[in-house]
């Protein structure tokens, strides 16, 4: 295929997923039933959500705004909107009741930090409860790990534990993830970041198909890093180096049933163009392998 179809073909995925900010970005109803993260919403196979650092330098309401512009019915909710570690289950159950009246679920958190401290880490989890959270996103400290595990069989909660790319002393690969929770209860898996995969030189497709049986969320993305890079260079969906259509047609062949978060994260102040491009994108590929 020459490269002026291809722009051609993504200049049209642009232009489709631009039209949805056409829709209103700050009149959102909020008199619709709560919700909860469902197989209803499914697209061609695969649940989207957007994870909390996208929207990270914008309010409660703008974030629930975009999601709806995008009808995006899932999402994270990042320290900004609700510090799960120090909030108050008041304040965590007031936060999620705006998402829940907008037809939108907490399929999961930003990345909660937990130590071996019983007060603090049930304080995350007594909130991620009242907020009626699908997945804690979390790094927990590696002695703190047998306290998790007692508090998410207490609490029911499933947790994934996320992968933060060669900068990360915990937690840089997948394989390490895994490691650490293999022998723990089967609610403790991982939430797969390919961007930070791939920085770590684990090809994100292989480590989907290896990891499946643990996967409970994932973090979706490009870069225009290069495998082993320290410093990430974030883009828009299908501009950087991550083989996405393989990620999707993967995702599809293991029937991925939780949720694929767009993570769009080189704009802060005003992140919904870029994530509109990246969403409008990947429906694209998915209608295409659909067909």
């Amino acid at each position: 295929m020459s490269s002026s179809r291809l722009f051609t073909r993504r200049e049209a995925l642009k232009t489709a997923a631009l039209g949805a900010l056409t829709l209103p970005l700050l009149n959102v109803r909020t008199d619709a039933a709560p919700a909860t993260p469902s197989a209803a919403d499914s697209e061609h196979g695969l649940r989207f959500g957007v994870a909390g650092y996208t929207f990270r330098d914008l309010g409660v309401a703008e974030s629930i705004s975009a999601l709806k512009a995008l009808r995006i019915k899932n999402a994270c909710i990042f320290k900004n909107q609700l510090n799960w570690e120090t909030a108050t289950p008041d304040e965590a159950k007031a936060v999620a009741e705006k998402y829940h009246a907008a037809g939108i679920a907490l399929s999961g958190t930003g990345v909660v930090n937990l130590t071996n401290n019983e007060a603090k880490c049930r304080q995350a989890f007594e909130n991620v409860r009242v907020a009626q959270v699908a997945t804690m996103i979390c790094k927990p400290d590696r002695d703190a790990l047998p306290l998790v595990e007692k508090l998410a069989k207490e609490y029911d909660q499933r947790l994934a534990l996320h992968n933060h790319g060669p900068e990360d002393k915990l937690y840089p690969t997948p394989a390490d993830t895994f490691n650490a929770v293999k022998s723990l209860d089967s609610r403790i898996g991982l939430c797969i970041d390919i961007g930070h995969s791939m920085r770590a030189k684990a090809d994100p497709v292989a480590t989907l198909r290896q990891y499946a049986s643990r996967l409970y969320d994932l973090h979706l993305k490009d870069s225009a890093a290069l495998p082993g890079a320290l410093a990430d260079i974030p883009v828009e969906i299908g501009t950087g180096h991550i083989d996405i259509r393989g990620v999707l047609r993967t995702l599809l062949d293991l029937k991925y049933s939780g949720v694929a978060e767009f993570e769009y994260e080189k704009v802060a102040a005003n992140p919904v163009t870029g994530l509109a491009e990246s969403v409008g994108y990947v429906r694209g590929i998915l209608a295409a392998l659909a067909g």
